[in-house]
């Protein structure tokens, strides 16, 4: 049994954890604690707040009692915001409380970019534009290009979990380009797991959605390998890259 621990901020869609766990495979255990979100506001001082040592550490006692054996900040803004040196050190802080293996969602989406070689990308994000501009900030430095981005301008949290299959596939066509190599929705409020495939027929190209590749990034942690296809084209791929 591999158990992957997931500090997740508040209550969206964490409802993926479950529906991702049941996709995974009987010996593979999600464990979902919940952060204290603060204000919920897609905006820069909520989110720094948000994602603060002090708000992770509360969770990770929780997560060790599991068993986990890699912990991931499942908050993408909540990391981004910080800028890439800060994200670092958010995680490098958050290994050192947890005693575990640790990342975050944001360098999530850069490590599985690099797994499927996606260098130019596309991103719909339910964020306003001045938050989605700090997640196209963020990937220029670890070699990820956004030819095209679009925001849906949505404040909370909340709001963005009411979202369904019809919500994301109109975002995501305002922000498809026909030479990006992926399309990346980076919000985990946003519920995703069961409209992966959906999602890469229609815009034919590989889809990584935020708690997706969370959880990918966890298993990389474990340096497990899992094919579950039904996850999208992350999961079908071998062998397993190891980013450093």
């Amino acid at each position: 049994m591999t158990a992957l621990g997931f500090l997740y901020p508040g209550h969206s869609a964490e409802d993926d954890y479950p529906r991702m766990e049941q996709l995974l495979g009987s010996d593979i255990r999600l464990d979902v604690v919940h952060t204290d979100i603060g204000e919920d506001a897609h905006r820069v001082d909520a989110l720094r707040e948000m994602g603060a040592p002090e708000r992770l550490a509360a969770g990770c006692e929780a997560l060790r009692l599991s068993g986990a054996e890699a912990v991931v900040w499942a908050c993408t803004s909540g990391s981004f915001v910080y800028g890439y040196e800060g994200a670092h050190e958010q995680i490098r802080t958050l290994a050192r409380t947890a005693g575990l293996p640790a990342s975050s969602t944001s360098f999530a989406f850069v490590h599985a970019a690099r797994e499927i070689g996606a260098t130019r990308v596309a991103v719909a994000a339910t964020y306003p534009d001045d938050v989605a501009r700090l997640f196209v900030d963020f990937l220029a430095p670890a070699g990820v290009e956004v030819l095209s981005v679009r925001g849906a301008g949505i404040i909370t949290a909340a709001e963005v979990g009411t979202w369904g299959l019809d919500d994301i596939l109109t975002l995501a066509r305002a922000a498809d380009h026909p030479e990006a190599e992926a399309l990346l929705l980076p919000d985990t409020a946003l519920h995703t797991a069961s409209h992966i495939p959906t999602l890469e027929k229609e815009f034919n190209k590989p889809v990584l959605t935020a708690n997706q590749v969370s959880v990918w990034e966890a298993l990389r942690l474990t340096d497990r390998r899992v094919n579950a296809p039904e996850l999208g084209e992350l999961f079908t791929r071998e062998p397993i890259v190891q980013v450093h």
